[in-house]
């Protein structure tokens, strides 16, 4: 079952949209690597860990939206959040980890691209570099997994989560967004059933996930 609340927050003018033509492929991926469709390879990961250790440097200044709108209108409105700690999946350069810290007791920070993680000194002080895909992580250990423009790995996003946990899952561009998956598939992917609470902020949206059983 998923709840679609009213936009609050309006989205602004200037809205960076990816050219016609360069998204596709990303979501088509992503769609298929959530649905078990395509798995998940060595090769793939080494793309990605080489694609982000290369934007890393100038990520903040010419890549990253500057946005967090998305990700604070979850906290606030999908709430009420569990206690305990926060895995922020695809962490990157730490740009959200202080808004994530102002809710959760801890945040451990994830990345595949080490360079992106040492972009991230002095905003994450738990970081971690690990492949989501195999989280180094004890079953039901954290109570909120956070996916900022992040692939989904269903089984290992279950496995990590602990009972009555929350999986927050934010496209900061909606719909544009190369790695955009709508709530129904996202919820539809992860093994169990779940809830959603779904919304659109700022050039985004968002969806938080609880698991019922």
């Amino acid at each position: 079952m998923t709840a679609t609340l009213p936009r609050v927050l309006p989205s602004p003018d200037g809205k960076p949209v990816p050219p016609p033509g360069t998204t596709e492929p990303f979501r088509a991926f992503a769609q298929d690597l959530a649905t078990g469709q395509r798995p998940w390879t060595a090769e793939a990961a080494q793309f990605v860990t080489d694609l982000f250790d290369q934007y890393a440097a100038d990520w903040d200044t010419t890549r990253a939206t500057g946005r967090d709108d998305p990700l604070r209108d979850a906290l606030t409105r999908g709430g009420p959040m569990p206690p305990g700690p926060c895995l922020e999946l695809g962490s990157g350069t730490g740009l959200f980890t202080p808004v994530l810290a102002a809710v959760f007791p801890q945040v451990i920070s994830l990345d595949l691209s080490m360079r992106m993680l040492q972009q991230a000194h002095g905003r994450s002080p738990c970081r971690v570099r690990a492949d989501a895909s195999r989280l180094p992580l004890p079953d039901a250990s954290v109570t909120a997994i956070t996916a900022i423009d992040m692939l989904l790995f269903p089984a290992e996003t279950a496995r990590v989560l602990a009972p009555g946990g929350v999986l927050l899952w934010i496209n900061q561009l909606g719909s544009d967004g190369p790695l955009y998956l709508p709530a129904a598939t996202v919820a539809a992917a992860l093994p169990g059933t779940w809830q959603a609470t779904e919304s659109q902020a700022g050039w985004g949206t968002w969806t938080v996930l609880r698991r019922t059983r």
